[in-house]
């Protein structure tokens, strides 16, 4: 997963509802229900549910980001459910959890950011959540994807959960990272679960046939001003944002972009245990 910073987390507790006005005014979806409806339940159906949530901080890796579990913790307790920061870390914070009778915990480290629902077994991976996440919000923000042709950058874990939710709206998907061979790879998965998706090779080329965008990849400022029309949709969870600062003045109402807020949320959601 991208590794955050500190400056890109810490005034999420205070600003959530805010954040929240926002997707709503760009998407006419609250943060709870973009994320209810990317993990396929009711936000209704949900609000009954009062699991026990705990956060663990994690010190492996290159360690604990300031802010980060506060904010991950203050998401979860904005969308309604009870949650608590574990007041040991690691190994001990497991354990306290379990002890006190959590029944979902969120845990990163440098490798992977997990939701865990004990009681059932279910996981949820914040690159899976986040792509899946940000494509429900595109789906609002268009008025659905039905046969619209959608450009996704970067072929990595939110890309590629990006890529699928497409398909599964109905989009026309096409796939540009870098590195081909990666592109290439997620066409054949794709495939094999009876998907096709376009492998676009010219990077300006795909930029300017293309109004609907994802970007899923770690690079800044390919998206530039020129790229950019009135009818252009971002969908934009890849850190940093890779739309040039002098085009984002065109993007009013055409850029979904947060650090954490929409994949954290689709996250809790995916491990919920809702009646069928």
């Amino acid at each position: 997963m991208t590794r955050l910073k500190q400056n890109d987390v810490i005034m999420i507790p205070t600003a959530l509802e805010e954040y929240n006005a926002e997707l709503v005014r760009i998407t006419g979806c609250s943060l709870r229900e973009i994320a209810a409806h990317a993990a396929g339940k009711g936000a209704s159906e949900a609000s009954t549910l009062k699991p026990r949530v705990a956060v663990i901080p994690m010190t492996c890796g290159q360690g604990i980001i300031e802010g980060f579990v506060e904010s991950v913790a203050s998401i979860i307790c904005f969308l309604g459910f009870d949650a608590v920061i574990t007041k040991s870390r690691d190994a001990g914070g497991l354990a306290e959890a379990v002890q006190n009778g959590s029944e979902i915990l969120f845990m990163a480290d440098d490798d992977r950011f997990v939701a865990i629902n004990l009681r059932t077994g279910k996981v949820s991976d914040n690159g899976d959540a986040t792509g899946k996440g940000y494509v429900s919000g595109l789906f609002h923000m268009c008025d659905g994807l039905e046969s619209k042709n959608v450009l996704v950058f970067g072929a990595g874990p939110v890309g590629s959960s990006a890529a699928l939710a497409l398909k599964r709206f109905g989009a026309e998907v096409s796939i540009y990272d870098i590195d081909l061979s990666a592109s290439r790879l997620l066409s054949k998965k794709l495939m094999n679960q009876g998907y096709a998706i376009k492998v676009e090779t010219d990077l300006n080329e795909a930029l300017g046939s293309h109004n609907i965008l994802v970007d899923a990849c770690p690079s800044a400022d390919f998206i530039m001003p020129q790229h950019i029309s009135e009818d252009t949709m971002i969908a934009a969870p890849g850190i940093p944002l890779g739309v040039q600062a002098a085009g984002l003045a065109k993007l009013s109402n055409q850029l979904l972009h947060d650090p954490l807020q929409i994949g954290v949320a689709t996250m809790i959601f995916d491990v919920l245990e809702c009646s069928p």
